[in-house]
């Protein structure tokens, strides 16, 4: 199962490194979006907090149902989460778009 897991997050490298890029250069509005999604995580069954679903051990909290790290997830703004519980804010090509706009710099 976890090898599933991880085909799939090969296919979404590019939110997988947005979240990761927006959780160590912290910007107050990408965390504002990552805690109103944690409170909803927070409530769902397919939270792990041990790590038994993640697709990466030791990344855990993580969706039991698609095995991505919250930690990550959470702050990508093109991630949307696999039940429906919370829609992606920007599309990858809108967010570049959004980015060279504003001059938003990393």
């Amino acid at each position: 199962m976890k090898i599933i897991k991880l085909l799939s997050a090969i296919k979404n490298i590019d939110q997988i490194y947005e979240g990761v890029k927006n959780k160590i250069f912290k910007s107050e509005d990408v965390e504002k979006v990552a805690n109103e999604r944690w409170l909803i995580c927070q409530q769902c069954i397919s939270l792990d907090l041990t790590g038994k679903k993640c697709a990466a051990p030791g990344t855990q909290p993580c969706c039991a149902d698609c095995g991505c790290s919250l930690g990550f997830k959470l702050r990508a703004l093109s991630s949307s989460c696999p039940l429906g519980q919370w829609n992606a804010i920007f599309s990858n090509e809108l967010e570049e778009q959004f980015k060279k706009q504003t001059g938003y710099k990393e």
